[in-house]
């Protein structure tokens, strides 16, 4: 897997990671979900850089014109719910990208800090030979994103895969990069924190980035 790690540079992208961060900030939630957006769009873009294009003519009122069009088949699948806004912000980019929804959540073990993904919605058409991309805004320990890919080998096996995430741990990076290693892969992240707490929590990160963009869950 190609690491695209974008934490040492300086852009807007740093700026609006630390909007996301920021506990003062993080009680408007409209803005929570549009600066994941604007990450998830910038992200795609550089993203755009590694597909395959073919030249099209198009004619202007004036002439025409040789330009470069994707030629890929791109579909964006978002890890519910706190994948939606960043699934926006790629959408903002890939016009006419095909969807996936997909759920995965935690399911805590009893009297123990340890859990397990459970995976359960998935609503997506056929991937079979087309880009696969997925949304996931914190990889923390890696698993749902694992997890995710798993499931939805059942609607196909993907040419190539690109995972787009805000905020990960070394060890989630770690994780993913061996588990997706067989696999034309790359990863997308706006920036990688040191480590995490007991309970799988990036350190420091933003806290949970679902009830940030939606509200508190029972």
């Amino acid at each position: 897997m190609k690491i695209h790690d974008y934490s040492s540079e300086k852009s807007l992208l740093s700026s609006y990671v630390a909007a996301l961060r920021d506990v003062n900030g993080q009680r408007d939630r409209l803005r929570f979900r549009y600066n994941l957006g604007r990450i998830g769009k910038i992200l795609g873009y550089e993203m755009s850089k590694t597909l395959n294009y073919h030249t099209k003519t198009i004619t202007t009122p004036l002439g025409t014109k040789e330009c470069a069009l994707p030629e890929d088949e791109v579909v964006i699948c978002s890890i519910l719910r706190a994948g939606i806004p960043l699934h926006n912000g790629l959408l903002e980019c890939f016009d006419s990208a095909e969807n996936t929804f997909i759920s995965a959540y935690r399911r805590h073990l009893p009297n123990s800090h340890d859990f397990e993904v459970v995976v359960e919605y998935l609503a997506s058409p056929n991937i079979d030979g087309k880009v696969l991309v997925i949304a996931d805004p914190m990889l923390a320990t890696g698993s749902s994103i694992m997890s995710v890919y798993e499931a939805l080998k059942k609607r196909g096996i993907p040419k190539k895969v690109h995972v787009v995430s805000v905020i990960g741990s070394e060890e989630g990076v770690n994780n993913i990069a061996r588990f997706f290693k067989d696999i034309e892969s790359e990863l997308w992240i706006a920036t990688i924190d040191p480590t995490m707490n007991e309970d799988k929590y990036i350190i420091p990160g933003l806290g949970d980035a679902g009830d940030l963009a939606f509200g508190e869950k029972l």
